[in-house]
């Protein structure tokens, strides 16, 4: 009994320390509400307004339903990063540089995250729901998929876990690095300064990542940091206007239909008659493979 308490109880005492993650969103939340009322009265102001009450409303429900179902996934998923955990590699103090290297990291990780989701049809088919949005603003940002944990979003950050991260630490800062990619998702602020641009995701190298001109789709997949795009090859800066959206557009209001669209198109594809082995790979290849290429 002892020895069984004594592996539960990390995950009992790392459920209400992870509770720091939701602290935060809900600490945010204002400012996101207040950024978001700014940047309508602004685009209205200047005549160029994106915002609709239904698309916004419909980008809150895909932000709830995201919410409570990574919350749901983390509790699951707990375990499985305190196990790695109890396993890791160092014993990594908390200290400022701990926290920059886990920022750093982190961000590192989420490259690779966020290329696989456009590269995978497996995770495309939970990624799309962000991309679905044919206008550009803060809203934008809370257009997410209640899919994101089946999809395997998580399984990036365990390598966090086992390098010696302490797994709340780890889910705070994923939350505050996608509280910062909030404000990239708008078209009110042009290029910032050339330092800035050179090293961080800003709204232009965020506005290229969302657009469906031939140029620019598949790239620009920073979180944080835009030197990963630069290191791998995956960078293009801002320069012809963006058209948003995804290259077959769906059209709808309806938060289901945005959630799960793709993943049906992926399933009928996978029924579809063949070799097995061939019918699988619409899982793993990208999303504009076809079947009939080798």
């Amino acid at each position: 009994m002892a020895a069984l308490l004594s592996t539960v109880q990390p995950v009992i005492d790392a459920i209400g320390r992870i509770g720091l993650e939701k602290v935060f969103l809900l600490l945010m939340a204002p400012v996101f509400i207040v950024s978001m009322g700014l940047e309508a009265w602004h685009l209205g102001r200047v005549g160029r307004q994106t915002y609709t009450w239904r698309e916004t409303l419909n980008n809150v429900v895909l932000a709830l339903s995201h919410s409570v179902a990574d919350g749901i996934a983390w509790l699951l998923v707990l375990g499985l990063f305190y196990g790695l955990y109890r396993h890791r590699l160092f014993d990594i103090p908390l200290t400022w540089w701990s926290v920059a290297g886990l920022v750093v990291l982190q961000d590192f990780f989420y490259y690779w995250f966020h290329r696989a989701s456009h590269r995978i049809r497996w995770m495309w088919a939970s990624h799309v729901t962000h991309h679905s949005s044919e206008t550009m603003n803060l809203a934008t940002a809370l257009r997410q998929s209640v899919t994101y944990p089946i999809s395997g979003m998580w399984i990036f950050w365990l390598p966090l876990a086992w390098i010696g991260f302490r797994p709340e630490h780890v889910v705070l800062v994923v939350a505050v690095s996608l509280g910062y990619q909030f404000f990239v998702h708008t078209e009110s602020v042009c290029k910032l300064p050339r330092w800035v641009e050179a090293v961080f995701n800003t709204p232009s190298h965020h506005r290229v990542h969302h657009a469906r001109n031939a140029q620019y789709i598949d790239r620009n997949y920073a979180g944080v940091l835009i030197v990963w795009d630069k290191l791998f090859g995956t960078f293009v800066p801002e320069e012809a206007p963006c058209e948003y959206g995804i290259v077959e557009q769906i059209h709808t209001t309806n938060p289901l239909v945005m959630m799960f669209h793709e993943w049906r198109a992926m399933f009928a594809d996978l029924r579809r008659p063949g070799p097995l082995g061939l019918r699988l790979k619409h899982l793993w290849k990208p999303p504009e493979w076809k079947r009939d290429e080798r």
